[in-house]
C-alpha cells in the first residue's frame, strides 16, 4: 500500500487487525496477489516522477498559451457549477505570472499528489488495464499511460477542489489551484479522450456525476441535524463516479469487463469513504460534516454506536466490491490482485476504527455535534 500515512502499514499496525494478519501471511509466503500487488506498487514508485514531470510540463504549457484566462475561469465555474472555486478576473494576472516559474509550478503540483487517493490509486488502475488488455488480447503502452494518467489526473483535480471548498489545508495555495483546475481537467480530457468517444463519454458522464455528489455534500453542511439516508447515498456519488467511472475505462468501456470494473471499483471506493470519514474525524476533533458517523451518531444519540454502525456499512460496501469478484471471466488472471486489493481496504478501515477506539474522544466528539 502507498500513501501519505505509512503508519497504516506498518507491521504493527498490520498486526491489529485481522485483514492486517491476513496481508502479512500473503506476504511471507509469497501469494499470487500480494505479488502483483508489489509489482504494481514498485512499478507506480519508479514512474511517479516520470507522471509528476509530465503533468508540470504539460500545466504550464496550458497556462502560458492560454489567451483568454478569464474565459476559462468562468467556463469552469459554470460547468462544475460553482463560482467558489474560480479567481475573480482582478487575480488571474498575479496568480498566473507567479505560477509560470517552473519551480513554483512543480511545487503545487507536488502538493496536491501528495494525496492517499492519487497514490494508492495510480497502481490500481495500471492493474485493471493490464488485466483487461491481457483478457482481451490487446496490449497498446501508449494507450495505457493515457487512459491510466488522464483518469489519476481527474482524481488529482478533486484534491483542489475539495481543499478549496473545506479551507482546512493548503490555505495559502487556494488561490493558484483555482487558477490550475481548468487545465488539469483539460489535461485529463485530453489523454483520455485517446480511447476513444465512448470512454470520453463514461468520462464526461461520471465527472458530471462527482459534481453532483460534491455538491450535495457541500450544500449538506449547512443542515447537519436533517440529513436523509437518500441524502448520504446521494453525496457517495462523489465516491462512486469517479472510482466506478475509471475502473469501467480502464476496460475501454467494453462489457462485460468494464461493468464488472464499475460494480468492484464503485463499492470499494464508497468502503474507503466509511474509513476515510473516521480518519477524518480523529484528525479533526470531532466528527465530520457531512458523514455516516454524524448521519448514523444523530439518529441513534450515540456517538460510540455512529462510528459502530459505519465501519458495517464500510463492510456492506466491500461485499458489494466483492460480489464483482464472483462475475469475473474464469479465465481472468487479475482476480487475485482484486481479492488482495480489498483485503487493504478492509484493513484499513478497520485499523482506523481501532485508532478511534484508543484516541477515547467520544465526549469531545458529543460536546462538538451540531445542534
Amino acid at each position: 500500500m502507498s500513501g501519505k500515512d505509512q503508519s497504516v502499514v506498518s507491521k504493527e499496525a498490520l498486526m491489529s487487525t485481522k485483514s492486517g494478519k491476513q496481508i502479512m501471511k500473503q506476504g511471507l509466503f509469497k501469494s499470487k496477489g500480494y505479488r502483483l500487488f508489489n509489482k504494481y506498487k514498485e512499478e507506480t514508485e519508479n514512474e511517479f516522477p516520470n507522471f509528476t514531470e509530465r503533468f508540470v510540463k504539460g500545466l504550464l504549457n496550458e497556462i502560458k498559451s492560454d489567451s483568454s484566462p478569464n474565459s476559462t475561469q468562468q467556463a469552469f465555474g459554470d460547468e462544475v457549477g460553482s463560482t467558489e472555486i474560480i479567481l475573480e478576473a482582478s487575480e488571474i494576472d498575479v496568480i498566473r505570472s507567479k505560477l509560470e516559474n517552473p519551480d513554483v509550478l512543480n511545487d503545487r503540483v507536488l502538493r496536491i499528489l501528495n494525496s492517499n487517493f492519487v497514490k494508492m490509486t495510480f497502481p490500481v488502475f495500471n492493474a485493471l488495464f493490464d488485466g483487461a488488455a491481457e483478457y482481451t488480447g490487446r496490449k497498446d503502452p501508449n494507450l495505457r499511460q493515457n487512459i491510466v494518467e488522464g483518469h489519476i489526473l481527474a482524481i488529482d483535480l478533486s484534491e483542489p477542489m475539495d481543499r478549496i471548498v473545506d479551507k482546512d489545508e493548503d490555505l495559502e495555495y487556494l488561490d493558484d489551484y483555482k487558477l490550475m483546475n481548468p487545465y488539469i481537467l483539460k489535461l485529463a480530457r485530453d489523454k483520455i479522450s485517446k480511447g476513444g468517444d465512448k470512454v470520453l463519454k463514461e468520462f464526461e458522464e461520471g465527472f458530471k456525476d462527482a459534481r453532483i455528489g460534491q455538491y450535495l455534500d457541500e450544500k449538506l453542511k449547512s443542515k447537519p441535524t436533517t440529513i436523509t439516508e437518500e441524502e448520504m447515498n446521494l453525496s457517495y456519488k462523489k465516491y462512486r463516479a469517479v472510482m466506478g467511472t475509471a475502473g469501467r475505462n480502464m476496460a475501454l468501456a467494453e462489457r462485460p469487463l468494464g461493468e464488472i470494473f464499475y460494480l468492484g471499483m464503485a463499492r470499494a471506493a464508497e468502503g474507503v469513504g466509511c474509513g476515510n470519514e473516521i480518519e477524518d474525524s480523529i484528525k479533526n476533533g470531532f466528527v465530520k460534516i457531512p458523514s455516516w458517523p454524524l448521519y448514523y451518531t444523530l439518529l441513534s444519540n450515540d456517538v460510540k454506536k455512529g462510528f459502530e454502525i459505519t465501519l458495517e456499512k464500510s463492510n456492506l460496501y466491500l461485499q458489494d466490491a466483492r460480489l464483482a469478484l464472483e462475475l469475473l471471466p474464469e479465465d481472468f488472471s487479475y482476480k487475485e490482485f482484486l481479492e488482495f486489493l480489498f483485503l487493504t481496504v478492509e484493513h484499513y478501515n478497520q485499523y482506523w476504527y481501532n485508532q478511534l477506539q484508543k484516541t477515547n474522544k467520544w465526549s469531545e466528539f458529543e460536546s462538538k455535534l451540531p445542534k
